[in-house]
This record gives structure tokens, C-alpha cells and sequence, in this order.
């Protein structure tokens, strides 16, 4: 064993290579983009021919994983929690199906929402489809769990749930690892077809033994190593504390050495009912602790009925929304300590801002400049960089609810007679879940315009590759948008003159029209001179 320094991401990425991954697929999406970015830049990834391209969105990455597993081979899925609303579909199934190779996917939760538009728990996820869950409580924990998922994903031919949270993604630690990766190896192929078409006659079947499976995945997930009690040595007055996760780092800061509360910890699910029953024999009432939703709050209080109390964050015991802080957590356990998570009193927040010299800034005052002549227009965007237009000097967009929502919302006002309808999507965003929306626009000759923000990159993650770079145009027309309504444009003040005459004509038009403005994101293009400046030295 030796010991590396690691970002959550950096160990589940390593775990997984150790644990002989033959491929890893995912969408970018913070806080999860660092796991398939390790697993890339990996001297292993590249010695064994490892599969690590970015997929068009979560759903094609969780079916093209579920295809890998299929043919006997391990993979892992990742992707953000919002990314797992557009994965749902195969997912869900896939816990029907089963797996042949070892399958886990990996869901980065993002409470508060530093980069997202909800606080979803993905949690509700897992036990929805009934599959078995992982949540890491520390970086060893992340490390060490992806060899025990993969021989749990194969021992029970299911695939496995791993979630973990912004503090945990995007915080190090010490991690033991393993000086060399497992052996490769592989299962044969899938044979029985009755298994993997989910006919009704089928998913009767399968559903039947899913559901009769739980009882044996509870009780794995009370034999876990990642389970345990720790008892306070106290009497049953104390208070007893369930801690999922993160959660319980966070009461071992509080509670250390001295061990004031009797403790169980979760990091696997089914919840061990045994486990909870039992530490709710050791105490007089008990405190959940998770970072997220209630998942476990309301769960343990239907299990234990009103024989005991349960506090959470039902009960504003802990915040009902937002993440943990060591702050919140210690007062919640009673426990007076000195405030280590307050901002600093005099530091002034910097709002997010575009790029000076980004593209999408042309773009905007480009489309502002045409939109002021029209009182009634609305400008819907979609999720990326250019979402910052909704902020000042701009204030360009009326709209952003989810990937790839700005063309049909645009398509359905219009629908409803707003004049004019006008959608702003980003070159990722387009390819990730824009292009059925202008297929439906296009079938039904809605009046609307498409702006296609194309920055030749997924920028807001990074600068990942993007799906559709130097395609946007042929898929327009594939989709059937008519020739002449179709510009590529390039966002710059000199140009500007252009841009907005071809925005304007392209209002009038009684039909839909795509403008497709095109320039490097700033940042990429920076990061390429810096490297080869640096290749010439």
C-alpha cells in the first residue's frame, strides 16, 4: 500500500482503475467531472486501452455502461444528480435487467447548490429502483468502496448506487491505495435473453425477484465493513446519532474521542433495520445526520413508529435545506463548540460573471440590441456559461429550468402566440438534449428562433469535448430547418453590424431559423497558447 493525497473524485476514479475498470462513461457535469478526467489522464487508462470518451448526455453514457456490462467487462457511470433525471429511464431498468460485469454508478449531489439548480438526493433514486447504494463517509471510504461495489454489483447481478456530495467530490485527504491494479478480467457474455428484454411477460418476472431480493440486500448492508455502532459507554439517557456519509465526519469532529453519543454509521443502504432497531434500544431518542434530503429521517421514523423520538431535519433540528457545516451538526447535537464555518465579516462576495473576451458577450448584446425593438419578445436560455446573461450588464434571458429546455419552452410560447420566441443554447447543451426539441419545432413549422452559442467546447465544466463541434450545421438540416435559414455567424463588436441584421430577419421569418455564432471559449484557447508556447521553450 501506498499513500496519495486525493480529491474525493481522484479516489473513486483510482479505486476504479484498481479495481479494473474496462471503461468509464459520463456527461461533465460539477461536482462530478474530476472522476472521468482522473480516469483519462491515467497512464493505466492508456496501458490498457481503457473506454474514457465524454458521452452526449447521462442517458447514452448509463446505456452505453449497461452495454459494457452486457458483454462481461466492469465499468462505472458519473455523472451530477441533475444528470440523473435525464439517465432515469435506462437506469431504473437497469436494476430489472440486472448485470452481467460489475456496473456502479456514481452520482455527485450538490446540496446548497453551488452549481445547480436543485438539491435533488439521489438516494430517493437508488431505493426507488431498488438497487443497492453506497455513500462514502471519507476519500478511504470512496477508494476502498469501488472494489466492494464491483463484487457486490456481480455477486448479486446488480448494479450498485454510489453517492457522494460536493464536500466529499471537491475536498482531500490521505488515501491508502494499492500499489498495483487488479489483474484484468472478464465474464463471459450475457446468455439469457429472457433476462435483458424487458417484455411485460419479462419484467413480471425479473420485478418479482427484485423486489424479493431486498430483504437479502438489507442484510449485506448490515454486514457491511462500512457499517457500524459505536457505542458511548454512557446510559440510555445519552443521545444516539445516525450519521450517513459525510454526515459522520462531520460528527467525529463534534464528538471525537470522547464519545458523548452512542453512533451508527451508515454508508449502505437498504437501511440495516436491525442496526437502527438496535441502537435504538441504547438511547433515548435519536439524531440523523445526512447531507440532503430527509432520506433517512423519515424512513427511521416509520420504522420506530412513536416509541422513540427522532430528530433531524424534519424537525429543523439540522437545516431543512442546504449542506451540512461542522456549526449546524454540533449545535443539533447539543454540543457547544467555537464557530469554525462563519464567512470572514469582510470579504466581498465576486458574482459570477462571462469571460471578458467570451463569445456568448457578443452574442448577448447582439440579440439585446435587436430585442429592445420588440416589447413583447422573450428570450429563453438554457444550462451553461451563457446563463450568466441573465445577470447584469446583460440581463439577456427570461428563462432557465433545465438542459436543453430553451428551444421547446421557446416552441410552446410560440405555440401560445408569443411574438417573438427566441432560444439560446449552448454547443453542448444542443447536442445533449436540444436536438429533439428543434425536431419538434420543426415538424410543427413553429415560429421561433434558435441561437446555437457554439464556443467549441463544454466550457462550463472545464472545457471538455463537445459532442456535436463542426456537426451543428449538418444536423440542423438533417433535422430539417431549411438551408437559407441557417447562418453561422462569428461573435465579434467588428461583426456586429451582420449579427444583428441577421437576427432581426430572422425573427420575421414564419418559420424556424437557426443562428449558429462561433468562437473559441476564451479559456480553452488561452490554456492552447500557454501549451504550446511551453512545447517550443
Amino acid at each position: 500500500m501506498e499513500k496519495q493525497l486525493l480529491l474525493g473524485d481522484e479516489a473513486i476514479a483510482l479505486g476504479a482503475l484498481h479495481a479494473d475498470i474496462a471503461g468509464v462513461y459520463a456527461y461533465p457535469g460539477t461536482p462530478s467531472t474530476e472522476i472521468t478526467e482522473y480516469i483519462q489522464r491515467s497512464p493505466l487508462s492508456r496501458e490498457r486501452r481503457l473506454h474514457s470518451t465524454w458521452c452526449t448526455n447521462e442517458k447514452t453514457a448509463m446505456e452505453a455502461a449497461l452495454g459494457m456490462s452486457y458483454a462481461g467487462c466492469r465499468s462505472i457511470v458519473c455523472m451530477k444528480h441533475v444528470g440523473l433525471n435525464v439517465a432515469a429511464d435506462a437506469f431504473v431498468n437497469s436494476a430489472m435487467t440486472g448485470v452481467n460485469g460489475g456496473l456502479i454508478i456514481v452520482v455527485a449531489d450538490d446540496p446548497s447548490m453551488h452549481s445547480s439548480q436543485n438539491e435533488q438526493d439521489s438516494r430517493f433514486y437508488g431505493k426507488f429502483a431498488l438497487m443497492p447504494i453506497l455513500e462514502p463517509s471519507s476519500q478511504q471510504e470512496a477508494y476502498d468502496m469501488m472494489e466492494y461495489g464491483f463484487e457486490l454489483s456481480e455477486c448479486e447481478k446488480l448494479p450498485v448506487l454510489m453517492r457522494i456530495v460536493t464536500r466529499m467530490a471537491h475536498s482531500r485527504a490521505s488515501v491508502s491505495v494499492k500499489s498495483e491494479a487488479m489483474p484484468v478480467h472478464r465474464l463471459p457474455y450475457a446468455k439469457n435473453p429472457a433476462g435483458w428484454v424487458l417484455l411485460p411477460a419479462n419484467a413480471r418476472r425479473k420485478y418479482d425477484a427484485l423486489v424479493d431480493q431486498q430483504v437479502r440486500l438489507q442484510q449485506l448492508a448490515s454486514e457491511a465493513p462500512f457499517t457500524q455502532i459505536r457505542p458511548s459507554g454512557a446510559d440510555a439517557s445519552v443521545m444516539g446519532i445516525i450519521a450517513c456519509g459525510i454526515g459522520y465526519n462531520y460528527v467525529m469532529e463534534v464528538d471525537g474521542k470522547k464519545a458523548r453519543h452512542n453512533v451508527l454509521k451508515i454508508s449502505q443502504y437498504p437501511l440495516p433495520a436491525d442496526k437502527i432497531r438496535q441502537l435504538a434500544e441504547m438511547c433515548s431518542e435519536i439524531l440523523v445526520v445526512e447531507d440532503g434530503q430527509p432520506f433517512v429521517e423519515e424512513q427511521v421514523k416509520a420504522l420506530l413508529g412513536a416509541d422513540i423520538v427522532v430528530k433531524g431535519r424534519l424537525t429543523r433540528h439540522l437545516p431543512r435545506t442546504g449542506e451540512l457545516t461542522p456549526d449546524n451538526v454540533s449545535g443539533a447535537m447539543g454540543v457547544q463548540t467555537e464557530s469554525v464555518y462563519s464567512q470572514a465579516k469582510y470579504v466581498v462576495p465576486r458574482p459570477p460573471a462571462l469571460c471578458q473576451g467570451c463569445g456568448h458577450r457578443d452574442v448577448y448584446a447582439a440579440l439585446n440590441e435587436v430585442i429592445k425593438e420588440y416589447p413583447d419578445a422573450r428570450v429563453f436560455s438554457d444550462i451553461g456559461c451563457y446563463t450568466l446573461g441573465a445577470l447584469p450588464p446583460f440581463r439577456a434571458i427570461d428563462t432557465c429550468v433545465d438542459m436543453g429546455a430553451s428551444i421547446t419552452m421557446a416552441k410552446g410560447a410560440a405555440d401560445a402566440g408569443l411574438f417573438p420566441a427566441v432560444a439560446v443554447i449552448g454547443d453542448s447543451t444542443f447536442t445533449h438534449s436540444g436536438m429533439t426539441g428543434l425536431l419538434d419545432a420543426v415538424n410543427d413549422k413553429a415560429r421561433i428562433t434558435v441561437i446555437i452559442s457554439d464556443n467549441l467546447t463544454t466550457a462550463m465544466t472545464g472545457g471538455q469535448d463537445s459532442a456535436g463541434t463542426n456537426k451543428f450545421e449538418a444536423i440542423c438540416l438533417g433535422l430539417g430547418v431549411e438551408p437559407e435559414h441557417v447562418h453561422v455567424v462569428v461573435p465579434l463588436p467588428k461583426n456586429m453590424d451582420e449579427i444583428t441584421r441577421i437576427i432581426r430577419e430572422e425573427i420575421e421569418y414564419d418559420g424556424v431559423s437557426v443562428i449558429i455564432p462561433r468562437r473559441e471559449c476564451i479559456q480553452t484557447l488561452n490554456r492552447k497558447l500557454k501549451q504550446k508556447r511551453a512545447e517550443k521553450k
